[in-house]
């Protein structure tokens, strides 16, 4: 008992002077690399306070674009996708995956081999994609990766040593290598290789009936086109920047937090757009340009206040469909187009002529057309209709030489004044970046010819769609044209310019009924139940710098109704129509013109727009 108390006090005795230079060792480490930093000139404090700095960025929503109605024509969705990993995911577990996935068994089972045996491309396999949250799929996976089912594994191992063996290696005794042998293991595993995989996505619910107007966003959800690219200062918003300070060492303790730039989620914009008249529109108008072999055709809405209820292309493209792109399909022919838009124009010829007291378009009045004037010749108009015919004769068969009859009696200063009151040659300030101005020359630079073509939209002018159906607003504003408005919340479209008395306008307008009745050129726009006003236009397109003079021509209508009181106001525009048919027989080719195309569209939007606005009730059939 002695010896082992003894034993003890000595082992004790060990173990003290043991701690004792364990921390003599620590102090004496500490301070040499206490001088070291000295000598250096950091000490530790300073050392504490070098910290590294990184930046994080967090990614603004883009905001939605909505139609007057609060209907959206473009959000952010979120979509998910399967990504599997065929070297990971289980055996086990393919047959319970197939059915998670509602694939069969044999046609997942095949496409798990045949990438394990692939020896170069891709690793994974997108097996899902483009999957809502809600998609039954991605809750079968959910509930798939909770469970747990028996793995089994073959491994190859060597056999431990003997005791023995080990002996006869620490006295050098040289060992017998052992072959390998397989080793199966079972245990309750969850699946592998299996991952979910989320991404937003730009989505147009409206689809082509209004991509070149809405446009799309690029892969980097940055707008490319139409109001995407043109209002993408406000849709984007602007991403928030932090700046992380952390320890040298990066062990991500963080000291501090600096916002250098505030989270700035992206704007609504909401537009004067109807989507269902927009709907109608599109529908009418790619039906005549694929009846009409026209290659391509255009179209506009506005309300009475200069509002843009529909604005309309064709051809369009789905902007839901990234895989093929072609640049005319997101054509904004509305905007981007000047044309000459033909005798759509002669209804403010009468205005004006009206305006100075030139003519008085009164029933009894009787406008000369026996004679040419310049290269505008008489033709069997004046056989049939005499040598003189009256201002409402003029609109109704569309009549050059009456026209350029009543024109001769007007100054080219005041001609050009009116055209700039109506708001041609001026920027309408819908879509800057793509809206085309046109052309109104000044009258200084007008020759004989010029102020004559004028009358009837052609020479010195030129126009966009959107600019022809704004100038037709006289006719429901007594004589005033408001600025156009494509924003709902824009006021500064608040506004309207004073061109013609009401007196004037409602003499035209009432003349401008007779135009779409069965004794006038735009008898095919005429609508059963409802007051149709407007005028037919033909002009022959520019084709390598000359007028076409073999088919090559764009047909117009613009009209309104009803009435007495107009709601709706639609211009439409197909450009280069190549099949047409004459009224009485739908199999005999007839030349192309605005009275049996262009009207055509016009009637197959307006009536499904006028039938299904309760504020406005049918009269008798027309």
């Amino acid at each position: 008992m002695k010896f082992t108390r003894v034993q003890n006090y000595w082992n004790r005795q060990g173990l003290i002077k043991y701690s004792f230079f364990v921390i003599i060792g620590i102090f004496v480490y500490q301070a040499i690399s206490i001088h070291s930093q000295q000598l250096d000139g950091t000490s530790l404090q300073q050392k504490a306070a070098i910290k590294s700095e990184k930046n994080l960025t967090q990614k603004a929503s883009r905001g939605n674009i909505l139609d007057r109605n609060g209907n959206i024509l473009a959000i952010n969705l979120i979509q998910q996708k399967v990504n599997l990993d065929p070297t990971l995911v289980q055996d086990e577990f393919i047959s319970m995956l197939a059915e998670a996935l509602q694939l069969p068994f044999d046609e997942l089972d095949e496409k798990i081999k045949a990438k394990r045996q692939a020896s170069s491309g891709r690793k994974q396999l997108i097996i899902k994609e483009n999957l809502a949250l809600t998609d039954p799929i991605i809750i079968n996976l959910r509930q798939l990766k909770k469970q747990k089912t028996k793995v089994c594994k073959s491994t190859l191992v060597v056999p431990s040593k003997t005791l023995l063996e080990r002996a006869k290696s620490l006295v050098g005794i040289e060992i017998n290598s052992k072959d390998e042998v397989e080793v199966l293991r079972c245990k309750n595993e969850k699946i592998s290789g299996v991952a979910l995989q989320s991404s937003t996505f730009r989505y147009y619910p409206k689809a082509e009936s209004i991509s070149p107007l809405i446009g799309r966003t690029n892969n980097q959800n940055i707008g490319a086109f139409g109001i995407e690219s043109e209002f993408d200062h406000l849709l984007a918003g602007s991403d928030g920047q932090a700046k992380i300070t952390t320890d040298k060492n990066g062990s991500n303790i963080y000291y501090q937090t600096e916002i250098s730039q505030v989270l700035q989620q992206g704007e609504d914009i909401q537009l004067t757009i109807d989507a269902d008249v927009q709907f109608h529109v599109y529908n009418a108008i790619k039906k005549s340009a694929e009846f009409h072999l026209a290659d391509s055709a255009s179209a506009i809405v506005l309300s009475s206040n200069g509002e843009i209820l529909a604005l309309a292309n064709y051809p369009a493209a789905d902007p839901n469909d990234h895989q093929s792109y072609d640049p005319q399909d997101y054509r904004n022919r509305v905007l981007a187009d000047k044309v000459e838009p033909g005798s759509t124009m002669k209804p403010f010829t009468m205005l004006l002529a009206l305006k100075k007291g030139v003519i008085s378009a009164t029933d009894d009045e009787l406008i000369d057309v026996s004679q040419s004037i310049g290269h505008i010749k008489t033709n069997r108009e004046v056989r049939k209709y005499g040598d003189a015919i009256t201002v409402q004769k003029i609109l109704e068969k569309s009549h050059n030489l009456g026209t350029v009859n009543v024109m001769e009696r007007l100054e080219a200063k005041d001609v050009y004044e009116t055209w700039q009151l109506l708001g041609f040659g001026e920027y309408q300030g819908l879509m800057p970046s793509i809206e085309n101005p046109g052309v109104l020359r000044h009258h200084s630079t007008w020759g004989i010819a010029d102020k004559r073509t004028i009358a009837y939209g052609h020479g010195p002018m030129n126009t966009n769609l959107a600019q022809l159906a704004k100038a037709y607003l006289v006719f429901a504003n007594e004589g005033s044209v408001p600025n156009l408005k494509l924003i709902l919340s824009d006021e500064k479209a608040e506004e309207s310019t004073q061109v013609f008395s009401a007196e004037i306008t409602r003499r035209i307008k009432e003349i401008l009924d007779s135009v779409a009745s069965n004794d006038g050129s735009g008898y095919r726009a005429s609508i059963n139940g409802y007051e149709v006003g407007g005028k037919t236009g033909t002009a022959e397109m520019v084709v390598a710098g000359k007028y076409n003079k073999d088919g090559a021509k764009r047909t117009y209508f613009v009209g309104f109704s009803p009435i007495e009181n107009p709601k709706y106001i639609m211009a439409v525009r197909l450009d280069y129509p190549k099949q047409c048919f004459v009224s009485w027989d739908p199999n005999l080719r007839n030349r192309c013109e605005g009275s049996n195309s262009a009207a055509m569209a016009f009637k197959g939007a307006m009536e499904k727009i006028l039938n299904a606005d309760a504020s406005i009730q049918p009269t008798s059939a027309n």
